[in-house]
């Protein structure tokens, strides 16, 4: 088990992120296999150089993994009434932990479990203190030990680095839906600066008095996540925009065609939610860069019902095309996405 990595992921996109890992670590000239059952939230790759695959892999660099772990132990067959034991026994021999996480996979199988990975969480929490496991208060500078149980009697052990790694439970960032928001579709936004960009992006990249093109920007969703950063957005779409978005003054509305509109100047930020074909918004996204029409880029893919992973690798090869240039690009499939997938770009 010491062998493979630990990837949670949407459940029923396992296919994808089990081609995904294959195909990359063949790229990086590692042999190995992934093990993967649809609706399970989670894959398991296995390698002769696990080492050498987590390094190959970073977890900012993975499509459908909301998390990246190094697998410890498979723990079948539990005694219920004493699962603290086997986890004690397998834990032997590997150091100290900063932190633990109990958690369950994103599954219709693991969300029963959520109320026993509470209080098994807090049962192993001073059991691994008292015998030296765990440190007494949480330290990030400590590998992150995670705990996934995937039945009463069944759990895997899992280590997490946490620099190459979700900082999240489950890599799930929890936002709420504000209240004025006009649509749920800002919370993909919010998730994308959150996830895709590191914190020190989000305070050089976000500041106030920038400028945005917001296309395909009804009722409003994305540019009012732009708005509350005090940017200043085009909102482009021959839908209605929501009326509080425009009083604020920070928002003008355009009523043109997403895909044909350009700006007359340069611009700090593009944002897209368009619903289209994900290669024909993959190349327009990439003229936005060719033609030099903005210096970053949130945009999202919508994926087709099979064969997703190729496609992905398809359109980000288009969009780095008519893009033409070098661009620091990442991806994932969010949380509040469904099927598709969410871009990062950025021209500097």
């Amino acid at each position: 088990m010491q062998d493979a990595l630990l990837c949670y992921c949407r459940a029923g996109f396992e296919p994808e992120l089990a081609a995904e890992l294959t195909d990359r670590a063949a790229a990086a000239g590692l042999a190995g296999y992934a093990r993967a059952n649809r609706g399970d939230g989670f894959v398991r790759f296995h390698a002769e150089d696990p080492q050498a695959l987590t390094q190959a892999l970073p977890w900012r660099s993975l499509v459908f993994a909301r998390q990246k772990l190094t697998a410890l132990a498979d723990l079948p067959g539990l005694d219920p009434r004493d699962r603290i034991a086997p986890v004690m026994a397998a834990l032997a021999g590997h150091g100290r932990w900063g932190e633990l996480w109990v958690e369950h996979p994103d599954s219709e199988a693991g969300k029963p479990l959520s109320g026993l990975a509470r209080s098994f969480g807090n049962a192993l929490r001073p059991a691994l203190r008292k015998r030296g496991f765990l440190s007494e208060k949480d330290n990030p500078r400590l590998p992150r030990l995670h705990v996934c149980l995937l039945d009463g009697d069944h759990l895997l052990l899992a280590r997490g680095d946490p620099g190459d790694s979700a900082p999240w439970p489950l890599g799930i960032p929890r936002l709420r839906l504000n209240p004025g928001a006009p649509s749920r579709s800002a919370l993909k936004l919010e998730e994308a600066l959150l996830t895709l960009l590191t914190p020190r992006e989000r305070d050089t990249l976000l500041k106030p008095g920038m400028r945005a093109a917001d296309l395909g920007a009804a009722p409003g969703g994305w540019s009012w996540v732009l708005a509350r950063h005090h940017i200043h957005v085009t909102a482009v779409d021959n839908g209605p925009v929501q009326q509080a978005l425009l009083d604020s003054g920070l928002v003008t509305h355009r009523r043109e065609d997403g895909f044909r509109w350009t700006p007359e100047r340069t611009l700090d930020w593009m944002v897209c939610d368009m619903v289209e074909q994900p290669r024909r918004v993959a190349v327009r996204m990439g003229e936005w860069f060719g033609n030099e029409w903005c210096r970053h880029a949130v945009f999202n893919l919508k994926l087709p019902m099979k064969k997703r992973w190729q496609e992905v690798r398809t359109c980000l090869e288009l969009f780095a095309e008519a893009a033409g240039g070098p661009l620091d690009v990442r991806a994932r499939q969010l949380y509040h996405d469904r099927e598709e997938i969410t871009v990062f770009a950025s021209g500097t």
